[in-house]
């Protein structure tokens, strides 16, 4: 029995007509590498032969009445590749506002929960007579890594080569358990949830004082509610407002080098650099620093049952300081800080809670905190959610096409109505950026603002390493660096 692990299904539970968990997925292609002319129904046949034999692509959600836990997966036995992949044209001139607006549009709009969460959409009408896909999947379903991969599973290395997982023998459907067996499964687990609940509240009470002790000695990450207000940090609306934006990834590699930090230390520093002239511009730059959410994979690491392995910390973006070096370094010290403390907690901690997570009191639980706008008469919890996903390092091919983009979008959430995702792919960096188009209408301005911040920690680094600087440092006298 494949039942929903409480972090997959807490999705479902928190999602509203305004809050939706899904992520979404941009794939900018060039079909000139397509062995023949490009042609939606031949598209939707070739996805319907790769998906028809992929579980994950034929799953949906099953939840017979008086079950007392979460719901499980099944198969669809009428599975139907037509009610998922569909096709949509932007309008002229056919640019990236136009697309950014349709993408949009898809990601303000709620999955089917009684079909299989997922849809793709073939988008026509480009101005530079290219086409784009844009993948929507529910968050109860995949993670961020979790949801790459299934992506890159539908692509080849070449343009004719047959997609990756192609040898992979089809496993057969597994067998819909009965009704009976679905709620006694339930109830039996509902009956052991005190006991779960005894062995998981001392380990966890115990991260309170090490918490505290970590922050009185400077050893914490940034603490939840202490970020400072924008107006991006209020209640949200259904509306999604999309930008994107494509970098090489050697030129972060470079400032990397230059400075000794990480790639994770200069996304974080480039977002930073960007969110400032954005807030600046607006005449709402805060006196303290933003403070992000930085989802943390734990795949590998936890042994927790369920699609969703992921952890979170709580990030400072050093965005009260102005040169960008001197904010690279403060954000470079905060992460390993952050890191060394989130390793000291549980990597299922968050997926063993969640285990408790009860669809009607978390449902009306969203429905209230939405209507009474509590998002914003409360401490602002964290600013926006900065994710950096690993993705291919090579050339992919999406039905014989190259994908020159791929763009990942996450969800927002009440009080953050903003999130940047970054995904590494072939030798650059795909950025994504969704937010509450009420709350950020003018999205580019952010997504332009990014190219720009990064160029700025590049040229610092040309500087700390070019001629001049090492000229400057071979004639330091010695015990001065």
């Amino acid at each position: 029995m494949d039942r929903l692990s409480g972090l997959d299904a807490s999705f479902l539970y928190f999602e509203s007509s305004t809050g939706l968990m899904h992520v979404c997925g941009l794939l900018t292609l060039d079909q000139s590498t397509m062995a023949a002319d490009y042609d939606f129904e031949t598209i939707r046949e070739s996805l319907r032969q790769r998906i028809g034999g992929n579980p994950s692509f034929r799953r949906k959600l099953y939840n017979p009445r008086f079950n007392l836990d979460h719901p499980i997966w099944i198969d669809d036995d009428h599975f139907d590749i037509e009610h998922h992949v569909r096709r949509s044209s932007v309008p002229a001139p056919g640019g990236r506002e136009e697309l950014a607006a349709l993408c949009g549009d898809i990601a303000g709009q709620p999955l089917d929960r009684d079909r299989p969460l997922w849809e793709m959409w073939v988008i026509e009408g480009l101005q530079d007579g290219s086409i784009a896909v844009m993948t929507k999947m529910h968050h109860a379903t995949v993670d961020g890594v979790s949801g790459a991969s299934l992506v890159s599973e539908l692509c080849s290395v070449e343009a004719d080569a047959p997609p990756m997982t192609a040898d992979a023998p089809t496993p057969p459907a597994p067998k819909r358990p009965s009704d009976a067996r679905i709620v006694a499964d339930g109830a039996l687990r509902l009956a052991k949830r005190p006991l779960k609940f005894a062995k998981l509240l001392p380990p966890t009470v115990g991260v309170l004082p090490e918490w505290i002790g970590r922050a009185r000695s400077g050893r914490a990450m940034a603490a939840p509610f202490t970020a400072p207000r924008t107006s991006f940090n209020a209640t949200i609306t259904g509306h999604r407002s999309v930008a994107f934006t494509r970098m090489d990834l050697a030129d972060v590699k470079a400032v990397k080098n230059a400075f000794g930090s990480t790639v994770n230390d200069v996304v974080l520093t480039m977002c930073s650099g960007a969110l400032r002239k954005y807030l600046a511009d607006r005449d709402e730059l805060p006196d303290s620093s933003l403070v992000a959410m930085v989802p943390v994979s734990v795949h590998g690491k936890s042994e927790a049952p369920g699609t969703n392995k992921v952890s979170g910390m709580f990030a400072s973006l050093a965005s009260d300081i102005e040169d960008p070096v001197e904010r690279l370094a403060a954000i470079a010290a905060q992460n390993r800080v952050a890191k060394e403390h989130h390793n000291t907690l549980s990597a299922s901690l968050l997926q063993d809670w969640a285990q408790f997570a009860a669809p009607n009191t978390f449902g009306l639980a969203v429905r209230v905190y939405s209507k009474l706008r509590l998002a914003e008469r409360h401490p602002v919890i964290h600013n926006l959610v900065i994710s950096n996903v690993p993705g291919p390092p090579m050339p992919i091919y999406f039905m014989g096409a190259r994908i020159t983009g791929f763009y990942p979008f996450g969800p927002v959430f009440h009080g953050a109505g903003l999130n940047v995702t970054v995904l590494s792919n072939d030798g650059h960096l795909d950025v994504g950026l969704i937010a509450c188009r009420e709350l950020a209408p003018h999205l580019w301005e952010l997504a332009d603002d990014l190219p720009i911040a990064l160029a700025e920690l590049v040229s610092a680094a040309r500087e700390a390493t070019g001629p001049t600087a090492r000229a400057r440092k071979r004639t330091q006298p010695a015990g001065r660096a």
